[in-house]
């Protein structure tokens, strides 16, 4: 293994593999908090299109330039569960005293929001075209 890495650095198509030096898997995402310094966990491809397992950052024992080992052994691996994506976001606006042009402005805002970009409630599987993107992402990176 390399020198050490910091998890800001992990990028998509590194190697993962178990404490037992089996092969697992390819880095899909990184799941964490940039700002805040809080490495959550990585979603691993153990299969070209198939869902991505999750990995806690707790099971991640060492990283170095383009590999990932894991504190798991490769039984222990496989009994990872999928990895979901957080829900997206909402901006929440208060309500204002505008009147009736001031109503139907926030009416079409909200209409428009649903839209664009609907907004997630809950955690969810990861679509089959969201896999296909990732699947070129790290084919080509």
């Amino acid at each position: 293994m390399g020198d050490p890495v910091s998890w800001l650095q992990i990028r998509p198509g590194w190697k993962v593999i178990t404490a037992d030096g089996a092969a697992y898997g390819e880095v899909d995402e990184i799941a964490g908090d940039e700002n805040a310094d809080i490495f959550d966990g990585l979603a691993v491809a153990t299969s070209s299109l198939g869902k991505p397992c999750y990995v806690p950052a707790e099971r991640v024992a060492e990283l170095s330039e383009g590999v990932i080992r894991l504190s798991a052994t490769a039984a222990e691996a496989a009994a990872f569960g999928e990895y979901l994506e957080p829900s997206s976001s909402e901006i929440i606006e208060p309500d204002s005293k505008g009147g009736f042009g001031e109503s139907v402005s926030a009416e079409a805002r909200k209409l428009e929001g649903d839209v664009v970009a609907p907004t997630q409630r809950h955690e969810h599987s990861m679509n089959v075209w969201r896999r296909i993107a990732f699947f070129f992402r790290r084919l080509f990176s």
